[in-house]
């Protein structure tokens, strides 16, 4: 090989890693302050927590946005921060689990965890499926899209950081005050949105299984993921089984995700004569950091506009949903990019 074609691959090949590590790796200033310390893993859970904890925490989410947050293993970067942090708040049920592994290596015998999934419902409401089947005994753990689920961790959350922060308790009760009439508001209008929706087209096709809390609540069909339990691809008997059950169902649309994007959904969309509609994203905030629509509520008004729409139904009953932060100022939050 040409040496100077390969000092330039060597060095192209350098120059990615350590942009994707960078891309990856918080801002060291944010850390450094009096203020309670808390550590988040998905960006659905970062942006409650930022809602709450508002500009009397410091707020680090550790799963970049657009990553598989179930196989995510954190850079080292971050691991000197979950070692300082005062309080980690993750999803649970399973979902983070290297992410799981690597806290446990770390020692801080003050810090606090709080595993939402796992305090915000009782094993008798897990829900399995066929891409998290009960013989694996690994529920489907994609409670937030569910927002009187998303309800409950905010409630979770705001006694945790009472308890890391007497002094702060009346600013973080007004702030979940504030959020949850916004959730209850996005709740009732989603009520409204489906209704709107033909009977006939209730029923929910996606590639990655993350919507049954969300359709338990609202009165949807789960006819199933295209993505298997082990998150790759459909075999090819099973990609004819998939357009047989479309076609049989006469489902509208199939959904593709943000966060998983497939060389087969759009055929398997195309053959058995559904519509494919990309874009639904189960944790991958809409917009960028700063923006209003980069929130939960964001994110579940974008991923039911999408959805309500293609279904047939009308999606203006969210035009009005407040997606902002509701509390004043500036936080020192970061999503990791």
């Amino acid at each position: 090989m040409n040496v100077y074609l390969h000092k330039v691959r060597v060095f192209f090949v350098a120059a990615l890693v350590f942009s994707s590590v960078a891309m990856c790796s918080p801002t060291e200033d944010i850390w450094i302050s009096g203020k309670p310390k808390v550590i988040t893993t998905i960006s659905p859970l970062t942006s409650i927590t930022e809602n709450i904890g508002g500009n009397r925490i410091v707020l680090l989410g550790i799963v970049p946005e657009g990553v598989n947050s179930h196989n995510y293993h954190p850079v080292p970067s971050v691991i000197k921060h979950v070692e300082s942090a005062d309080l980690i708040i993750l999803n649970g049920l399973f979902l983070e689990d290297p992410v799981m592994r690597i806290i446990e290596t770390t020692s801080n015998e003050n810090r606090k965890m709080l595993s939402l999934g796992d305090r915000a419902v009782s094993k008798e409401d897990w829900i399995f499926d066929s891409s998290f089947p009960k013989t694996k005994g690994v529920p489907n753990p994609h409670l937030w899209p569910d927002p009187l689920m998303a309800l409950k961790y905010a409630d979770l959350i705001r006694n945790e950081l009472v308890e890391l922060d007497p002094s702060g308790a009346a600013y973080y009760n007004e702030n979940f005050v504030k959020l949850s009439g916004r959730i209850e508001d996005l709740d009732r209008r989603i009520v409204d949105a489906v209704e709107s929706v033909p009977q006939e087209n209730r029923r929910l096709f996606t590639y990655h299984d993350s919507w049954p809390y969300f359709a338990r609540r609202y009165g949807l069909d789960i006819l199933g993921a295209i993505q298997p339990s082990d998150l790759t691809e459909p075999s090819a008997r099973e990609i004819v089984e998939l357009i047989e059950l479309i076609k049989q169902e006469e489902v509208p649309a199939v959904f593709g995700s943000k966060i998983f994007p497939s060389p087969v959904i759009e055929q398997i969309a195309k053959e058995s004569g559904a519509t494919f509609v990309d874009g639904l994203s189960d944790d991958d905030l809409p917009g960028i950091p700063g923006d209003d629509e980069h929130s939960y509520l964001g994110l579940m008004v974008n991923n039911l506009t999408i959805m309500v729409d293609a279904l047939g139904g009308d999606s203006s009953f969210l035009e009005l949903v407040d997606v902002s932060s509701v509390f004043a100022g500036n936080s020192k939050a970061e999503y990791l990019q």
